[in-house]
């Protein structure tokens, strides 16, 4: 009841008056067209043609990639002492001015790929000496000026692929400014002569050098200036390749381990085996793909290098595999011998159809087989009989539809068997029984169907098991099939069709899993909606990583997560999660990564009662919801990366906490904020959210538009803004005023007044003031007390009754909890109580506390100070020995004493400043 103090009415008018206008700039991640993280600075596909301001001076790394710069200079890199890595790729820079890069005396890694570049002039790259890589390649650069590269004393890889480089001569003055260069890449240009006079005379420390797909002719090396060359590569696949090659000793490519020789053509046999003869003592690896020519002569002739352990030949149109293909070995000395040490067979892309029994049956060495993308339908138990060193065996891209006993022995060594991409429509009983050693196998992408439960026996070791993108159903995995896998860590469902439609399963699926760490769980085109079995993830104690993207689900049981307490990842995207209780994430107290994005949430409540205190990263995308509020934020303390992009943000002052909040933070980077957008209102539709004026959220807009309302309308906008927000307060002005003239005709005529005390309290302390004050005062002592629920007049106003009861009163106690300074109703009285009192001579005002209030709480309450420094103030002990004082300093309160100091009685004072 309003007489009874309950009611509490709080309306606040504000207005600040701003006198300067600040841009507040965030000091790690408010950086505009850029997001920081981790000291990097992600800037790419903005658009830039000049780079950004602001940029914190000690990230490490800047990506400016996907942009329209065209040109840099050396204004735009001054201020990062700690820059490591700066990209600047993908851009259509032409022109890079002197000392561009001066100041960056900490980089390491420089990438300047995909520009427009055409000549590199002296000292472009000063200040670089502890530039360790540089990426020149896909430009157009034609010319190189000899002091180029004079600072670039500690470079080690330089790429300059791809560009129109006409001579190898042109990087001599590269050569002799970079001692330490490992990895030279000068791919692609139209260099048609190396000659290793023109790049150098002395010895250099080049390991890998990559001349392919230049237009050689000639290929010569008439000192040892590679000594310590490991790979070259001298292929190109999409030209013809007459080459000569002129090596004139053995021994200058004497340490040379790799060679591809792509597409290459040589005028005779003998120009090959003089090729392969500079190379006996070092070759293990040789490329020898898109051959066209003399394959199987080639074959032979690299087959006789005996230190090679691996032979590659892919796109080679191979149509089958027999062993009559190695049987011409023999004709050459010890091919057949040498065969036996191979270690590495790669065969793939190629149009093998068939394997016979024989065709490997010689490589007993054999650890790692690549057989991928060819046209095989089929295995039979003899295809690997004899392989038993055999570790990784590469089968995807092919088309078999039957695994013919292949794996049920004979492969005791396989770690890694792939068989991805093939036409496999089931698994049956003991398919891999012979695989005890198997760590990973991937069926994923074929159309399997149908598991048998004992299709998994013998895979004691599998710890990754991929079966993604196939026809699996819920009763495929329901036999138990998977009870076997103990030391399973990884099991990938995704993209199936497994569907449930009970709540709770009799036999969950991964009871026996107790070590799986990752489960990846979707289906691909449901039709009609799902459940998700409370109990489906029962045994999974020590998952830590879960996704689950079915498109079918509506909600999650709030115990879903019981039986995975040590989740860290949980990916619940693309579902229709409408209801999200924080009873779901009640057992994840360890989760640090969650994704729920396109759930279609219209909020992110949920959150601020989950406890989702170790969270670091929050994926929200693609959402429905339009607002984040303070709690949101708050309840996630720890939050490192937060990403909100494509939802429907409504850019007023519901958000404006948000804006300022994303500008101001610096422990979350909010992805891609420069790019969030509004959708409502429609005006603003489009904008960005972080151009919202957050300041004009401070103001009161009815003020401004109404100082800003035409003359004309003035004066009816300001009967509307009074009447609107004032009229309760203007009626309180009026009754003051009666009460004022009420009290100065009593005065006048010296009434006696009709009551000892007026009772003034809070309707919760409703119960102390019947079971102790009214007895005492009333019945003890004889006073008149005025309540308010026994002696206001019903019918007359509230505010009336209350002047009528303190100007009829000889005094008014006020009986004060924090409850009492809450309320409006409690507030009118006292101050009604405190007009008289300063009205008069007489102490007419008495404060009971019935608790301890700090002065903070006082502070609003202005009138309050200055009563409590000239009113009697008592609080109520708790201590009832203490409680007789109490009522005895009350009574001589209420008595008649002409002077206020001997009316100044207090038990505990409490001081407010």
């Amino acid at each position: 009841t309003p007489n009874g103090c309950s009611q509490t009415y709080e309306h606040t008018l504000t207005i600040l008056l701003l006198l300067c206008d600040c841009v507040l700039i965030a000091k790690t991640y408010s950086v505009k067209n850029c997001y920081i993280y981790n000291d990097k600075a992600f800037c790419s596909k903005q658009k830039l043609s000049q780079i950004p301001t602001g940029i914190p001076p000690s990230v490490k790394s800047i990506d400016l990639s996907l942009n329209a710069f065209r040109k840099i200079q050396v204004l735009n890199f001054t201020n990062f002492p700690n820059l490591t890595t700066l990209n600047l790729k993908h851009n259509s820079i032409s022109y890079i001015g002197k000392g561009t890069f001066s100041q960056l005396l900490s980089l390491n890694l420089l990438i300047l790929n995909t520009n427009k570049i055409e000549h590199l002039e002296d000292d472009v790259f000063d200040g670089l000496f502890n530039l360790t890589e540089l990426l020149l390649g896909f430009n157009r650069i034609q010319t190189v000026a000899p002091n180029a590269f004079r600072s670039l004393s500690s470079l080690k890889i330089l790429e300059l692929s791809k560009n129109q480089l006409q001579s190898i001569g042109l990087l001599c003055g590269i050569i002799q400014h970079t001692p330490q260069l490992k990895n030279l890449q000068i791919r692609g240009n139209g260099i048609k002569t190396f000659k290793s006079n023109d790049l150098t005379n002395s010895s250099i420390g080049i390991t890998y050098l990559d001349l392919s797909e230049n237009p050689l002719e000639t290929f010569e090396v008439s000192a040892a200036v590679f000594p310590m060359l490991s790979s070259l590569n001298l292929g190109s696949p999409s030209r013809k390749l007459n080459l000569t090659w002129a090596v004139q000793k053995q021994t200058v490519l004497e340490n040379v381990t790799t060679l591809e020789l792509t597409g290459v053509q040589l005028s005779s046999g003998s120009e090959w085996t003089r090729l392969f003869s500079s190379f006996n003592s070092s070759l293990t690896f040789l490329k020898l793909n898109c051959m066209k020519y003399k394959l199987r002569f080639l074959i032979s002739v690299s087959c006789s290098i005996p230190t090679v352990s691996q032979l590659q030949l892919q796109s080679n149109k191979l149509t089958f595999i027999s062993s009559s293909l190695f049987q011409k070995l023999p004709s050459v000395p010890f091919a057949t011998r040498n065969l036996r040490s191979l270690q590495k067979l790669d065969l793939s892309f190629n149009l093998i159809k068939t394997l016979e029994c024989q065709d490997f049956a010689q490589l007993t060495n054999l650890t790692q087989l690549n057989l991928q993308w060819n046209n095989l339908t089929a295995l039979n138990k003899c295809s690997f009989v004899t392989l038993s060193k055999l570790e990784i065996l590469k089968l995807q891209g092919n088309l078999i539809t039957k695994l013919g006993g292949a794996f049920t022995k004979n492969l005791p060594s396989l770690k890694s068997l792939l068989l991805n991409h093939n036409k496999l429509t089931a698994i049956g009983k003991h398919d891999f029984r012979g695989l005890y050693s198997l760590q990973n196998l991937s069926l994923s992408e074929n159309q399997i169907q149908t598991l048998d439960k004992s299709c998994f026996s013998g895979l004691k070791s599998l710890t990754y098991l991929q079966l993604q993108m196939n026809n699996l159903r819920k009763e495929s995995i329901g036999n138990n099939c998977l009870r076997k896998l103990v030391k399973l860590r990884r099991l990938d469902l995704s993209s199936n069709h497994i569907k449930y439609q009970s709540s709770r399963l009799k036999v969950p699926p991964f009871m026996n899993l107790s070590n799986l760490e990752t489960l990846m769980f979707s289906v691909q085109r449901a039709r009609g909606k799902g459940l998700f079995p409370s109990n489906l993830l029962q045994g999974l104690t020590n998952l830590k990583t879960f996704t689950c993207n079915t498109n079918f689900i509506a909600s999650l049981p709030y115990d879903s997560f019981t039986y995975t307490p040590h989740l860290t990842s949980l990916d619940i995207s693309a579902n229709e999660l409408l209801d999200i209780t924080p009873q779901l994430f009640a057992p994840l107290r360890k989760l640090r990564h969650l994704r729920i994005n396109n759930i279609h949430a219209h909020s992110l409540h949920f959150l601020i009662d989950a406890n989702l205190t170790e969270l670091h990263e929050l994926e929200a995308k693609k959402n429905a919801f339009s607002v984040i509020s303070e709690d949101i934020v708050r309840s996630l303390p720890s939050l490192s990366v937060l990403g909100l992009q494509f939802n429907r943000f409504t850019c007023d002052c519901d958000n404006s906490w948000f804006v300022q909040w994303i500008k101001d933070n610096n422990q979350t980077e909010v992805e891609d904020a420069d790019n969030l957008r509004c959708n409502y209102p429609p005006q603003s539709m489009g904008k960005k959210l972080l151009h919202l004026n957050v300041q004009s959220c401070i103001l009161d807009v009815g003020f401004i538009c109404f100082i800003s309302t035409a003359c004309t309308n003035i004066l009816i906008l300001l009967v509307t803004f009074i009447y609107h927000f004032s009229r309760f307060q203007l009626i309180y002005a009026y009754y003051i005023f009666l009460a004022w003239l009420f009290d100065y005709k009593n005065r006048q005529k010296r009434a006696e007044s009709q009551y000892d005390a007026f009772i003034s309290y809070n309707t919760n302390d409703e119960a102390w003031v019947y079971r102790e004050l009214v007895p005492r005062l009333e019945k003890e002592q004889g006073w008149r007390l005025c309540l308010h629920h026994r002696d206001f007049l019903p019918g007359k106003p509230i505010v009336e009754n209350i002047a009528d009861a303190i100007y009829g009163s000889r005094k008014t106690i006020c009986v004060i909890s924090r409850r009492y300074l809450q309320s409006e109703w409690c507030s009118k009285e006292m101050q009604l109580a405190s007009f008289r009192l300063f009205d008069e001579r007489e102490d007419v005002l008495i404060l009971v506390f019935l608790e301890d209030i700090p002065s903070s709480h006082l502070s609003p309450y202005y009138r309050m100070k200055r009563v409590l420094k000239k009113r009697t103030y008592l609080r109520w002990p708790r201590p009832s020995e203490q409680q007789p004082l109490f009522w005895e300093k009350l009574r001589q309160a209420l008595r008649s004493i002409s002077t206020a100091e001997e009316d100044r009685l207090l038990l505990t004072v409490a001081q407010s400043s």
